[in-house]
């Protein structure tokens, strides 16, 4: 998707002092994305906490961004304390640093702790959210907590903000910038790596958490046993991030097949638009997937525990966020018990080749596209706007005060 000639709002001769908080590599994107866009508006001075795109706009991460990637209950109790730990030197940081806003985005726990130490603080600074927790899921109610917290929340999806402004917090649609990530080059990732046009490609993306990668990885394994009877010369390529790249490059080192991990946006996106489709842990890479146009299965085990007490609490039956967005079944999705190597090849066979199935993937895709966008600006420079009005009312009250 393109946008000629956008640009945030009138550029400002006022430095921002801007610091953001993102837990997970999915919100290092969207962080880095902002920065660029408010940049385009004037000069921004940064911190915070992220991973190596946000380091790629000058943030130094107060502490390595594989501290706070964890995700379920019985995940985050071993490690409590040391995240406790992490709150009250990020306020601390933050107190020194004295922002105009802080941007902290999703990684809902350790942000939700954050926001109470920095108002118990009486830190002045603006205090916005960027990605709707998915309260609307499981605990519409709790939604008004995030109203206590935050003065504002800025949504990736359109129908998200009515159902927090109607508990009390002020919220903006901006669309999710994931439709900014320039088109891959296929053709040329398989010759930089030397897969032949007719080899069959499959992309494997086992997650951005330590506890994703130990879960999936060996599920993936044996599924790709199963397929590889009916595939011969399949390769594979591998996309992942700082956070477990080590534990994946050491996981899949002697697996049988041709297999390339690779690092960095620009070689996953390349690797995307050579692959013929996907397996991968559900997620943000369900969304990347979709908008490069890559058939896929989506998987995912938690901890037993955990997902125990996900079957209680979730009210929903779609985890991957394609099918969330368009409400309704597109991409396979195998979780917990269903997550099996017989029923993940049944799932990816009709994707490797022409047909119904492939097909009605791709045309869900290119809706799903438009959806994502939301208009005639693009989503990182609508964020950057947002932020930059927040702070101009946010002072505007304070002096009114």
């Amino acid at each position: 998707m393109w946008w000629p000639g956008t640009r945030a709002l009138g550029p400002s001769t006022v430095t921002l002092r801007i610091y953001i908080v993102a837990g997970e590599p999915s919100g290092d994107a969207l962080g880095a994305r902002l920065l660029r866009a408010l940049r385009e508006g004037g000069t921004v001075e940064a911190a915070g906490i992220g991973g190596e795109l946000m380091a790629s706009e000058g943030v130094a991460s107060l502490f390595p961004q594989t501290e706070t990637a964890v995700m379920g209950v019985f995940e985050v109790l071993p490690r409590a304390r040391k995240l406790l730990q992490h709150m009250e030197e990020t306020v601390a940081d933050i107190l020194r640093f004295e922002p105009d806003a802080v941007i902290t985005i999703d990684s809902g726990g350790f942000n939700k702790g954050l926001a109470r130490r920095l108002i118990a603080a009486h830190c002045r600074a603006a205090r916005i959210h960027y990605v709707a927790p998915m309260v609307w899921v499981w605990a519409p109610g709790r939604a008004r907590g995030m109203a206590r917290l935050f003065d504002h929340l800025m949504t990736l999806w359109s129908f998200e903000p009515p159902l927090f402004e109607r508990q009390g917090l002020a919220s903006t649609f901006v669309g999710h910038s994931l439709v900014e990530a320039a088109p891959g080059d296929g053709a040329a990732f398989r010759a930089r790596h030397g897969v032949a046009p007719e080899s069959m490609l499959l992309a494997v993306l086992p997650g951005s958490r330590v506890g994703e990668v130990r879960r999936l990885l060996p599920v993936f394994r044996e599924t790709l046993e199963h397929l590889s009877r009916g595939t011969p010369g399949l390769h594979l390529a591998v996309p992942t991030v700082g956070t477990v790249a080590d534990r994946v490059r050491e996981a899949v080192a002697d697996w049988p097949w041709p297999t390339i991990v690779t690092l960095g946006e620009a070689e996953k996106q390349d690797a995307f638009a050579a692959s013929r489709a996907a397996l991968g842990a559900s997620g943000t890479v369900a969304l990347e997937l979709a908008l490069a146009g890559v058939p896929q299965v989506t998987a995912y085990r938690l901890n037993p525990a955990t997902a125990l007490i996900g079957q209680i609490m979730i009210r929903k039956r779609r985890f991957c966020p394609v099918n969330i967005l368009l409400d309704r079944p597109v991409v396979p999705e195998l979780i917990q018990g269903a997550c099996r190597p017989g029923l993940l090849v049944r799932a990816l066979e009709p994707l490797l080749c022409d047909g119904k199935a492939r097909e009605a993937q791709l045309a869900a895709f290119r809706e799903l596209a438009n959806k994502l966008g939301g208009g005639s600006m693009r989503p990182s420079l609508r964020a950057a706007d947002t932020v930059r009005r927040i702070i101009r009312e946010t002072n505007l009250s304070s002096k009114l005060g």
